[in-house]
């Protein structure tokens, strides 16, 4: 009888074990993601969507986060049906989304960075000889007016004094940026350029778009096939190949240093005029808002988007101090640099058709 008491006793331990595995599956750790977001992003943010310990402070607050990538001007043309959210690179195409689809405003902006180029340090100090930018260590100003009236001219390196010390420097002078069509940096580099060409106008109209028609034509056709995202341009760039001045955003130049990358002889030059990059969530569903919220207002996730080089929504203070042993790459502060409006989606699409074609 105690022998068979004995095994009875086994049974049920092992049962309540195996019960109590099962519940715990079935329940899930109370910290584990409960809810499934599906969202299409603009490609430079995958990476952070990737990042291990993103996953794990979304899981913390009840989320697994699944992405597809899009270039942020080409999500108005997708079919959205099934998407919680949608995640592009600025407003303008996010305003075009969320009209189409009827969201509700205001829409989260959890984070943002400026357009910069990046220059290798070469064909930085022709430019800074030449009038075309200024220099301060490993960063500096690239002057627009200079820029675009060298573009309108056709003006090629072996023109500029200086050059002919660096046998890289050949060809027309001209920054390598992603296609304005389909690509958010290459739409807002034809916004900024813009803007600097009418006198510090946006581009609002027809009548706007045929008058700088040329000069942004010059600008897109000189460069030849363009990529889509910025993320192979400024690979690229790093590793000693492509174009010595490349269109980036900001945020890839502060993630290569804050992960202690080697830079190389990268200098920063940012645009006198520029414009920024709003990334910002257009809701489709209210598990999209609560993440769009949750990714502006979150301690742990707006320390993660700087760690991903971004500059969170509102409070600078976490951008500073994660950035400051690299104020000799990065303008923290952007002085000097001028806030470049962007059109509306309509009127960009067809000032980037028009510079494609």
């Amino acid at each position: 009888m105690r022998r068979i008491a004995g095994i009875v006793l086994a049974v049920l331990l092992i049962g309540g074990v195996v019960a109590a595995v099962v519940a715990g599956r079935q329940d899930g750790d109370k910290g584990t993601a409960t809810k499934t977001v599906r969202a299409v992003i603009g490609s430079e943010k995958a990476d952070f969507f990737a990042d291990p310990d993103v996953v794990k402070a979304l899981a913390a607050k009840g989320y697994t986060v699944k992405t597809e990538t899009s270039g942020s001007w080409a999500m108005e043309g997708l079919d959205l049906k099934g998407f919680d959210l949608a995640f592009p690179s600025s407003q303008a195409p996010a305003d075009a989304i969320a009209a189409k689809y009827h969201v509700r405003q205001p829409l989260p902006r959890p984070f943002y960075s400026p357009l910069v180029v990046v220059a290798h340090r070469s064909a930085a100090q022709v430019l800074a000889a030449n009038g075309l930018a200024t220099l301060d260590q490993h960063r500096g100003l690239l002057k627009m007016n200079a820029y675009l009236d060298a573009a309108r001219h056709d003006r090629t390196w072996q023109q500029l004094k200086g050059s002919n010390k660096y046998g890289e420097l050949t060809g027309t002078v001209y920054i390598a940026s992603t296609d304005p069509e389909t690509s958010n940096s290459g739409a807002l580099y034809l916004a900024a350029a813009s803007y600097v060409a009418q006198g510090g106008k946006v581009v609002a109209n027809n009548a706007d778009v045929d008058r700088n028609a040329p000069l942004m034509r010059k600008l897109i056709s000189v460069q030849g096939a363009q990529q889509s995202s910025s993320d192979a341009p400024f690979r690229d760039f790093v590793s000693g190949a492509g174009n010595p001045l490349v269109l980036v955003y900001e945020s890839q130049v502060a993630s290569l240093l804050i992960g202690k990358q080697d830079p190389g002889d990268l200098t920063v030059l940012y645009p006198d005029t520029t414009a920024t990059s709003d990334h910002t969530v257009v809701p489709l569903t209210q598990e999209g808002r609560d993440l769009g919220e949750l990714l502006t207002t979150d301690p742990a996730l707006r320390r993660l988007a700087v760690r991903h080089g971004f500059r969170p929504a509102g409070d600078t203070a976490e951008f500073k101090a994660a950035t400051a042993p690299y104020t000799s790459y990065l303008n923290q502060t952007r002085t000097g640099v001028r806030q470049a409006p962007v059109p509306t989606s309509a009127v960009l699409h067809e000032m980037a058709r028009r510079a494609r074609g």
